[in-house]
């Protein structure tokens, strides 16, 4: 998370550790957040031994990838709530969504399953970057700007060659009380496809509704401790809802800030957090 000190261009978020809670909510029953985290461990552990079947060339390869997702999900003590919609089968769809956490790949994937624009940096992390390899990500080098013309062409000619492509417009994560702006770049595959654009909203949830930036993967966090306070919490919820399908146009700006607005909920002007980072406390606490 330290690209953007060292890029001008890279976006920046002013989220961080304080922005983050723990996932352990039972402080005084550890036998039952001990045994929970093994069960949950040990079924994520056996999926993942499993995801060699994602490569496989079968022909029902969406459905099989949306199970799996799901099945991930679960292992981990995530649970999805799906509304809006409808869900509409369209060959080359590119799908937008804001960016939280690792999890959102298995969130998106286990609605709209297809092929992600992702950090090259996740290939190389242990266990998770097998799965994303898996998935066909199109690698996406946050500090090696100069290429992101090759990505922009990667994902235009898999939207024209009728495949689902998912990214995200951030070009970085956010704790989930905030947001950053959409950036355009991604959208230009989709005006150079003549391809709709699926915009889909994701919050994170407590299982009693209060928003929860437990699966956050902020700042200079790390995948283990991000991991850990997933698995260790009682249940995290996934609320994902399918927004309006968008019309590529001719600009892809105006496509960025349709798609940012159907994100958000509304037409209203983007809300700035503060540059000391975000107030979490008093999100949670609303």
């Amino acid at each position: 998370m330290t690209l953007a000190a060292r890029h001008a261009w890279v976006q920046a978020a002013p989220c961080g550790p304080g922005c983050v809670r723990s996932g352990a909510d039972e402080p005084g029953r550890r036998w039952v957040v001990a045994l929970r985290t093994a069960l949950r461990v040990t079924a994520a552990v056996t999926l993942l031994a499993g995801v060699w079947l994602l490569a496989l060339p079968l022909p029902g390869r969406v459905t099989l990838q949306r199970g799996y997702c799901r099945l991930m999900l679960r292992s981990l003590g995530v649970r999805m709530r799906v509304s809006g919609g409808p869900i509409r089968n369209l060959p080359g769809v590119l799908v937008v969504s804001g960016h939280v956490s690792w999890l959102d790949v298995f969130a998106i994937g286990a609605v709209l399953p297809g092929s992600f624009v992702a950090r090259a940096d996740l290939l190389r992390l242990p266990a998770l970057g097998q799965v994303v390899r898996m998935m066909r990500i199109i690698p996406i080098e946050r500090d090696r700007l100069r290429r992101l013309p090759e990505v922009v062409a990667a994902v235009s000619a898999r939207l024209a060659a009728g495949h689902t492509v998912v990214a995200f417009p951030e070009a970085t994560t956010w704790c989930g009380l905030s947001h950053g702006r959409f950036r355009p770049a991604m959208f230009q595959a989709a005006v150079d496809a003549g391809r709709p654009v699926q915009p889909v909203r994701l919050r994170y949830r407590h299982r009693d509704g209060r928003p929860s930036t437990v699966p956050a993967f902020v700042g200079d966090d790390s995948l283990p401790a991000s991991i850990a306070r997933v698995i260790t919490a009682r249940r995290t919820v996934c609320d994902l809802q399918v927004e309006s399908l968008q019309l590529p146009g001719r600009d892809r700006r105006d496509l960025a800030v349709r798609c940012e607005a159907a994100v958000l909920g509304h037409p209203a002007p983007r809300r700035q957090a503060s540059p000391a980072g975000c107030d979490a406390a008093s999100a949670l606490s609303a």
